[in-house]
């Protein structure tokens, strides 16, 4: 059973990888861009299946780490769609850390990503309705 450290996640689990060695800096910290490039694909998976086609990340708003992850842990990413507009979404996106050989659960960061529908010519197209 996971113990969640700090209230529960927001949203759906979209994407689960574990940090290995060439994730980290020499004092086994996992790179910020590695977790934010986990996100950004997490968002994708989740903003594809809401437009029913390609989708690419128009904006990432303000985003801080709270706590670091290290070798050996399981990020857990969380998407929730926010807002459908026209061509754009906004997903809310949480990372959580699952410490390695543990049931602990620490939101490690979160954001909010601005994904835009795009047609087969790579235009923004409109986000179908949802159903």
């Amino acid at each position: 059973m996971v113990h969640y450290a700090e209230g529960r996640p927001i949203g759906d689990l979209t994407l689960r990888t574990l940090a290995m060695p060439s994730d980290a800096n020499a004092a086994g910290d996992i790179f910020g861009g590695w977790v934010m490039a986990q996100m950004d694909l997490a968002c994708g998976i989740r903003a594809a299946e809401r437009a029913k086609g390609r989708v690419v990340t128009a904006a990432v708003k303000e985003m801080s780490f709270a706590k670091a992850m290290k070798i050996g842990d399981t990020l857990c990413i969380y998407t929730h769609v926010e807002r459908v507009g026209r061509t754009s979404m906004t997903l809310k996106v949480e990372a959580w850390a699952q410490r390695y050989l543990s049931d602990l659960m620490e939101k490690v960061t979160h954001a909010d990503f601005v994904m835009v529908a795009l047609d087969g010519e790579g235009k923004p197209k409109a986000v179908p309705a949802e159903g």
